[in-house]
C-alpha cells in the first residue's frame, strides 16, 4: 500500500494493523481493489499467494503497477503506452550516431541509447562525443550513475547482465527507461515554456528595433526638413542676375538630388509605421505611439510646410529674376540714354561761355542769334531725355539696383549740367540780344554812310550772306542717324531669333508635358482599380503590383529629361507656355504622388501577407474579406457597433487592413499575457517570482538579459534577494500594465 501511494500521489484506505496472516491478506486486498479501481484487470492474482510469497505473483503485481503508474500515461501521437515509450525513444536519440532503438531488450546492449537520452536532454552532463560502442559497460554505468547523481534515477539494472544477456528483460528496461522519460518530460514542459517565451521577446525585441528604427528616422527627417526650411524662407535678394541664376541652380539641385531621396524616406517612414502597427496587432500587443512631435501626423504636417515654403520660394526666385531682368535692362537703357546725353552735351558749355559776338558785326549777331535759337530749341528737344533719365534713375531706385550709387551720381551731374546749360543759355542770348541792340545802333549810323556807299555795302551784304550760309549745316547729325539705323536692324534681328528659340522652347516642353500629365494620371487610376478590382492570390497581386512599380521607376529618365527643359526655359527667362495646361510644379507633385501611392499599395499587400500568414487566413478567405470589404452592408445599430472598432477615431474612412483585422479578431490563434506567465511560472518552478539565474539558465543569454534588465523586483509574499517579478513584465509586454 505504501509503494501504491508513492507511486500514484494518492493517498490510499487506512491499513490494518495486525500481523496476522488475515491482517495482511486484508491490507493486499484494499491494494488490489485500489489497482482495480484504476481500470487495470488483475487475472489470477490473489492475495493469498501474495501473502504466502508466490515470487511470480508477486512480481506480476509489481509490473502491472509499474505498467499502470510509470507507463501506461506514456502518450506518444495516441500509441500504447509502449509504442510511444519506443517512439519517443528513437525520436530522441535519432540525431545520434551508432544508435538504433527497435525495441526494449538488445537495442540498449551497448548503452549509447542511455547516454544519447541524457545528451539530448543535458548536454552538460555528458560528452557523447567521447564515449566508445565497444566499451558497453562502461557506457552503460556511466549512464546510470549520471542518472543517478542529477536526475534522481534509481540504479535499476546491472551493466554486466545487461551487456551477458542475450536477451535482456525487455520489462526491467522498460521500466528503466520509463524513468527517463517522466525525469525529462519536466524539462520538455520547461523547454515548451522557453520556447514560448522566446518566441514572444524575440517578437518584442524586433518590435522594440523596429519602434527605434522609426525613431531615429524620423528625428532625422525632422531635422532635415528643419534645416532645410529656414533655407527656403531666406527672402534676402542678391544684386546680381549672376548670382540669382546661382540661387536658382542651388534650388534646382535641392530638386533634383536632395528632395528626392527625402521623399522616399518619409513614404518609407510611413510604411514601417503601418507594418509596424500591423505585427503589434497580429501579437496582441498594444500600438505604438511614438515620441512628441513625431507621429506620421507630425512628419506630414513639417513635410506640408516644408513644401510651402519651397513653392513660395521658387515663386520668389522667378520674381526676383524678373526684377532683375527689368533692371538689368533699365540700368542698360540708363546708360545708353546717359552716354547719348553726355555726348551731345559735351564741348556745350564751352560754347556757350564764348564771347564771340563781341568782335562781330550785326549781322553776325544775328546769325549767332540765329544759331543760338536753333540751339534752345535743340536744348528744348533734351529736355525729355533729360527727364526720361531722372525717371529711370527713379525707377532703379524703387527697383533696389545694387549700382543705384553711382546711377545717382551720373543723373545728378546730368541735372546739374543741364541747369547749368540752361543758365549759360539764357546769359547767352541776352548778351547776343544787347549786342544786336547795340550793333543795330552802329549799323544806322552806317546806313547814313551805306547810302553813299551802296554798291560796296551790296558787295559787303553779299559776301556776308555767303560767309552765314556755309556756317550752318545739318549734314553731321544726318550721317549718324544713318550710322545708327543697321545697328538697330541688327538688334531687332537677334531679338527675333531669341523669340523664335524661347518658342521652339515652349513646344518642346509642352509635347513632353502633355504626354507625362495623362500618363501619370492614368498609372494613378490603375493602382486605384488594381487595389479594388485585383482578386486571386496576393503573391499574384503583389507581383502585378511590383511590375507596376518597375514600370514607373523606368519611366523616370522621361521626368528627368522634361526637368532639363524646363531649366532651359527658365535659363532663357521664359516664364508663360500656352501650348500647355502642365508646369513643372504640377508634374514635379504628381510624380512624387504616384511612386508614394504606389509603395503604399505595395505596402498594403505585404502587410495583407504578413496578417495571412500570421493569422492563418486562407487566400478563400483574403478574397471574401476583400468581397464584404467592397459590398459592405449592415443593419444601423450593427453597422454603428462595427465603425468603432474599424474606425476609432472617426476619420469617416476603413481601410482594408482596419477590416481585415476586425474579421481575424475573434478567431486569432495568439499569445497572451496570461499564456506568457504561465511559461514564466513553469521555469520558475510555481514560484510567483523568478530568479535572474533562473533566466540565465533557461533562456538564450540575449533574451536572458532583456528580461534581468526589464523586469521590476519582486515585493509579493515570499520574496527573496533578487527576486523579479514575471507577471508584471508579461503585463506589460501586452500593454495590461506599465513598468
Amino acid at each position: 500500500m505504501l509503494l501504491l501511494e508513492v507511486i500514484s500521489g494518492e493517498r490510499l484506505p487506512k491499513p490494518d494493523r495486525g500481523k496476522m496472516r488475515f491482517h495482511k491478506i486484508a491490507n493486499v486486498n484494499k491494494a488490489l481493489d485500489y489497482i482495480a479501481s484504476k481500470g487495470v484487470k488483475l487475472v489470477s492474482i490473489g492475495a493469498e499467494e501474495i501473502v504466502d510469497g508466490n515470487v511470480k505473483m508477486t512480481l506480476g503485481m509489481i509490473w502491472t503497477i509499474i505498467l499502470r503508474f510509470a507507463i501506461q500515461d506514456i502518450s506518444v501521437e495516441e500509441t500504447s503506452a509502449k509504442e510511444g515509450l519506443l517512439l519517443w525513444c528513437q525520436r530522441k536519440t535519432a540525431p545520434y550516431r551508432n544508435v538504433n532503438i527497435q525495441n526494449f531488450h538488445t537495442s540498449w546492449k551497448d548503452g549509447l541509447g542511455l547516454c544519447a537520452l541524457i545528451h539530448r536532454h543535458r548536454p552538460d552532463l555528458i560528452d557523447y562525443s567521447k564515449l566508445n560502442k565497444d566499451d558497453p559497460i562502461g557506457n552503460i554505468n556511466l549512464a546510470m550513475e549520471i542518472a543517478e547523481k542529477h536526475l534522481d534515477i534509481p540504479k535499476m539494472l546491472d551493466a554486466e547482465d545487461l551487456v551477458l544477456t542475450g536477451r535482456p528483460d525487455e520489462k526491467a528496461i522498460m521500466t528503466y527507461v520509463s524513468y527517463y522519460y517522466h525525469a525529462f518530460a519536466g524539462v520538455q514542459k520547461a523547454e515548451t515554456a522557453a520556447n514560448r517565451i522566446c518566441k514572444v521577446l524575440a517578437v518584442n525585441q524586433e518590435n522594440e528595433r523596429l519602434m527605434e528604427e522609426y525613431e531615429r528616422l524620423a528625428s532625422e527627417l525632422l531635422e532635415w526638413i528643419r534645416r532645410t526650411i529656414p533655407w527656403l524662407e531666406n527672402r534676402t535678394p542678391e544684386k546680381t542676375m549672376q548670382a540669382m541664376q546661382k540661387k536658382l541652380e542651388d534650388f534646382r539641385d535641392y530638386r533634383r538630388k536632395h528632395k528626392p531621396p527625402k521623399v522616399q524616406e518619409k513614404c518609407q517612414l510611413e510604411i514601417n509605421f503601418n507594418t509596424l502597427q500591423t505585427k503589434l496587432r497580429i501579437s496582441n500587443r498594444p500600438a505604438f505611439m511614438p515620441s512628441e512631435g513625431k507621429m506620421v501626423s507630425d512628419i506630414a504636417g513639417a513635410w506640408q510646410r516644408l513644401e510651402q515654403a519651397e513653392k513660395g520660394y521658387e515663386e520668389w526666385l522667378l520674381n526676383e529674376i524678373r526684377r532683375l531682368e527689368r533692371v538689368e535692362h533699365l540700368a542698360e537703357k540708363f546708360r545708353q540714354k546717359a552716354s547719348t546725353h553726355e555726348t551731345w552735351a559735351y564741348g556745350k558749355e564751352q560754347i556757350l561761355l564764348q564771347k564771340d559776338y563781341e568782335s562781330a558785326s550785326l549781322t553776325e549777331v544775328r546769325a549767332l542769334l540765329r544759331k543760338h535759337e536753333a540751339f534752345e530749341s535743340d536744348l528744348a528737344a533734351h529736355q525729355d531725355r533729360v527727364e526720361q533719365i531722372a525717371a529711370i534713375a527713379q525707377e532703379l531706385n524703387e527697383l533696389d539696383y545694387h549700382d543705384a550709387v553711382n546711377v545717382n551720381d551720373r543723373c545728378q551731374k546730368i541735372c546739374d549740367q543741364w541747369d547749368r546749360l540752361g543758365t549759360l543759355t539764357q546769359k547767352r542770348r541776352e548778351a547776343l540780344e544787347r549786342t544786336e541792340k547795340l550793333l543795330e545802333t552802329i549799323d544806322q549810323l552806317h546806313l547814313e554812310f551805306a547810302k553813299r556807299a551802296a554798291p560796296f555795302n551790296n558787295w559787303m551784304e553779299g559776301a556776308m550772306e555767303d560767309l552765314q550760309d556755309m556756317f550752318i549745316v545739318h549734314s553731321i547729325e544726318e550721317i549718324q542717324v544713318k550710322q545708327l539705323v543697321p545697328i538697330r536692324d541688327q538688334s531687332l534681328q537677334e531679338e527675333l531669333a531669341r523669340q523664335h528659340t524661347n518658342e521652339r522652347l515652349r513646344r518642346q516642353f509642352a509635347a513632353q508635358a502633355n504626354a507625362i500629365g495623362p500618363w501619370i494620371q492614368n498609372k494613378m487610376e490603375e493602382i486605384a482599380r488594381s487595389s479594388i478590382q485585383i482578386t486571386g492570390a496576393l503573391e499574384d497581386q503583389m507581383n502585378q503590383l511590383k511590375q507596376y512599380e518597375h514600370n514607373i521607376i523606368n519611366y523616370k529618365n522621361n521626368i528627368d529629361k522634361l526637368e532639363g527643359d524646363h531649366q532651359l526655359i527658365q535659363e532663357a527667362l521664359v516664364f508663360d507656355n500656352k501650348h500647355t495646361n502642365y508646369t513643372m510644379e504640377h508634374i514635379r507633385v504628381g510624380w512624387e504622388l504616384l511612386l508614394t501611392t504606389i509603395a503604399r499599395t505595395i505596402n498594403e499587400v505585404e502587410t495583407q501577407i504578413l496578417t495571412r500568414d500570421a493569422k492563418g487566413i486562407t487566400q478563400e478567405q483574403m478574397n471574401e474579406f476583400r468581397a464584404s470589404f467592397n459590398h459592405f452592408d449592415r443593419g444601423e445599430a450593427e453597422f454603428a457597433r462595427i465603425m468603432t472598432l474599424v474606425d476609432p477615431n472617426g476619420q469617416g474612412t476603413v481601410t482594408f487592413q482596419s477590416f481585415i483585422d476586425f474579421m481575424t479578431r475573434e478567431t486569432a490563434d495568439t499569445d497572451t499575457a496570461e499564456q506568457v506567465i504561465a511559461s514564466f511560472r513553469i521555469l520558475a518552478s510555481d514560484k510567483p517570482y523568478i530568479l535572474a539565474e533562473e533566466l540565465r539558465r533557461e533562456l538564450p543569454p540575449d533574451q536572458a538579459q532583456y528580461c534581468i534588465k526589464r523586469m521590476p523586483a519582486y515585493s509579493g509574499p515570499g520574496s527573496v534577494p533578487g527576486a523579479l517579478d514575471y507577471t508584471a513584465f508579461s503585463s506589460a509586454l501586452y500593454g495590461e500594465s506599465d513598468l
